[in-house]
């Protein structure tokens, strides 16, 4: 009797870097990914941008998964034949029609709302961007961010830095001291205060150490807030760090699922995935709010310390100091929305974290936002957000 095939096993190169969270995020969904449907043979190399494929005689690859960093790495890839699944493909050359390959795509213009948003509900008046020279994905942040901003009545001040190897440590350090007094005089002449985006997490804690340097208050003169929400390196900024925090899991999980079907070639047409944002990490970087009516100053900031504790507009109204008619009337001239909105609002972004870091059920959900019942958060998340609690967390979790 024949004996059943047995395959080999995937033998699979992952050129991503562990040094941030970009890379630690995919990997992790990589990984789930090569548990439940592998399993894989996984070779990564602890480090930063600068990945080379395995030396060892022993690896016998079958696919590769990769974050680009320069032409050169592309056509070590392409060289291979081997099918691969890659992000910055756009940064270089486009693959060649007998490549088989996927791309990691970062959904920048979602990603550039999402933090225009942010700052924009803390009442500024004035906003700025800073982010790379020559990298396509800082680019389409700052368009999408200045479009934005444009759309809601606003000027956008932009500023890029000239750092060409960037993606190297040794060389980022190098040209920031030059760099630095550059953006200094830049965040000086800016108007004040200020909202500002950083393309990313790095670039955020550069604008930091600048506006430190220029003896700038933050947030009270420039709010920031950065991308990827690489947690400790957010937490050991001063201050600490706003951000953009990514679906990087479901996004490494639908990469690896992309690779598997290139590999067997049963590619259903998609070869795209994207890395969606999920919602912005507030901390002190950003934590501001500027208005002329201190009553809604002093609203606001109660409504986001206690809105998960089942507090009410009069809770608020007492807080304040005024007559309720008197609170509702400035609120809404400040932030065109009631002061039950509001408490609804950050409820509703407490709910999108519960349901996406946590495994609770829809009560504990509901009652850890603030929400009086199940009922009531089913409904107040759907009219935010148009899908119910429970899509919300399949969507984001994968």
């Amino acid at each position: 009797m024949k004996k059943p095939s047995i395959n080999r096993m995937p033998q699979v190169a992952l050129l991503l870097e562990t040094s941030t969270e970009y890379g630690r995020g995919l990997l992790r969904g990589i990984v789930r990914y090569s548990r439940l449907h592998g399993p894989w043979s996984l070779s990564v190399a602890p480090g930063h941008l600068e990945q080379t494929l395995p030396k060892a005689k022993s690896w016998s690859g079958t696919g590769i998964i990769a974050r680009i960093h320069s032409p050169e790495m592309a056509n070590l890839i392409r060289a291979t034949g081997l099918p691969f699944v890659a992000s910055s493909l756009d940064e270089f050359r486009s693959p060649r029609p007998g490549d088989k390959f996927g791309e990691i795509r970062t959904n920048s213009a979602a990603i550039a709302r999402m933090a225009a948003a942010h700052l924009v509900e803390r009442s500024l008046r004035h906003y700025a961007f800073c982010g790379f020279v020559g990298c396509a994905w800082s680019s389409g942040r700052e368009e999408a961010f200045s479009r934005y901003l444009t759309d809601k009545g606003f000027h956008c001040q932009t500023h890029r830095i000239e750092l060409a190897n960037w993606m190297r440590w040794p060389h980022w350090i190098e040209n920031w001291e030059g760099e630095q007094p550059i953006l200094v005089d830049w965040l000086k002449s800016l108007p004040k205060p200020i909202g500002l985006m950083a393309c990313n997490d790095n670039c955020g804690r550069e604008v930091l150490q600048a506006c430190a340097a220029a003896g700038l208050r933050v947030p009270d003169d420039v709010a920031v807030v950065g991308v990827d929400n690489d947690e400790l390196m957010c937490e050991l900024s001063s201050p600490p760090l706003s951000s953009v925090a990514l679906n990087l899991e479901k996004a490494g999980y639908e990469s690896a699922r992309l690779l598997d079907n290139l590999m067997s070639g049963h590619l259903d047409g998609q070869n795209v995935v994207q890395v969606e944002p999920l919602y912005v990490i507030t901390r002190q970087s950003s934590d501001a709010i500027v208005q002329d009516a201190p009553c809604v100053t002093s609203a606001l900031r109660f409504i986001k310390n206690h809105a998960g504790q089942g507090i009410g507009v009069p809770n608020v109204v007492e807080q304040a100091g005024v007559s309720r008619r008197t609170l509702e009337r400035r609120f809404f001239e400040a932030l065109g929305r009631s002061v039950g909105s509001e408490i609804t609002q950050c409820r509703v972004e407490r709910a999108k974290r519960l349901l996406l870091e946590t495994d609770l059920p829809s009560h504990r959900v509901a009652a850890g936002a603030g929400f009086g019942s199940v009922k009531t958060f089913n409904r107040a998340f759907r009219r935010a957000t148009g899908i119910p609690p429970k899509l919300f967390r399949h969507n984001g979790k994968g």
